[in-house]
C-alpha cells in the first residue's frame, strides 16, 4: 500500500473519489463535492491524500487550511479494506501537513459513528465541548 499527496484533480480521480465516497455516504449534492470546487481547493490550500494498491484507491481524505487550521474532509476506507490500519495511515499523512505547516488539525465527525471517534481520539483529537457545527448550504 502506498500513501499519495495529490495537488490537482484530473476527472478519473475525481471520479474514483466520488465512487469511495458514495459507497460510505460521505458525499451527496448538498455537499457541492463538484469536480470545479474540489480543483479550487487543491489548487489553493488543498491536497487529497490516497492509499493505493495496485493504483487503486482503497481510502481518501481532503484537506485545506485557512492559514490556522488544517481541516480534515471526507475520509474514507472502503468496506473490503476496513480495519486494515489505512485509515490511521491516512490520518497520520494528514497530521504530517498539519505539522509541516505548524497548524492545527480539525475535522467533523457524525456523533454516532464510534469507530471513527475512536480512530480520531487514539490519535489525539478531542471533542470541542460546547461547539455546535452549523451550515447555511443555500445562498
Amino acid at each position: 500500500m502506498q500513501i499519495k499527496r495529490y495537488d490537482n484533480l484530473d476527472q478519473t480521480l475525481y471520479d474514483e473519489l466520488i465512487k469511495l465516497w458514495r459507497s460510505r455516504d460521505i458525499t451527496n449534492p448538498e455537499r457541492a463535492d463538484s469536480f470545479e470546487a474540489i480543483s479550487h481547493s487543491l489548487a489553493h490550500t488543498g491536497h487529497i491524500i490516497t492509499a493505493e494498491d495496485d493504483g487503486k484507491i482503497l481510502g481518501a481524505l481532503w484537506v485545506n487550511h485557512d492559514y490556522r487550521r488544517l481541516y480534515i474532509h471526507h475520509m474514507a476506507v472502503s468496506l473490503d479494506h476496513e480495519n486494515q490500519g489505512i485509515g490511521r495511515s491516512l490520518l497520520q499523512e494528514a497530521l504530517k501537513i498539519a505539522k509541516e505547516t505548524g497548524y492545527q488539525a480539525k475535522l467533523e465527525v457524525h456523533r454516532d459513528n464510534s469507530a471513527a471517534r475512536h480512530l480520531y481520539a487514539s490519535l489525539g483529537f478531542k471533542d470541542l465541548d460546547g461547539y455546535i457545527t452549523m451550515i447555511k448550504r443555500e445562498l
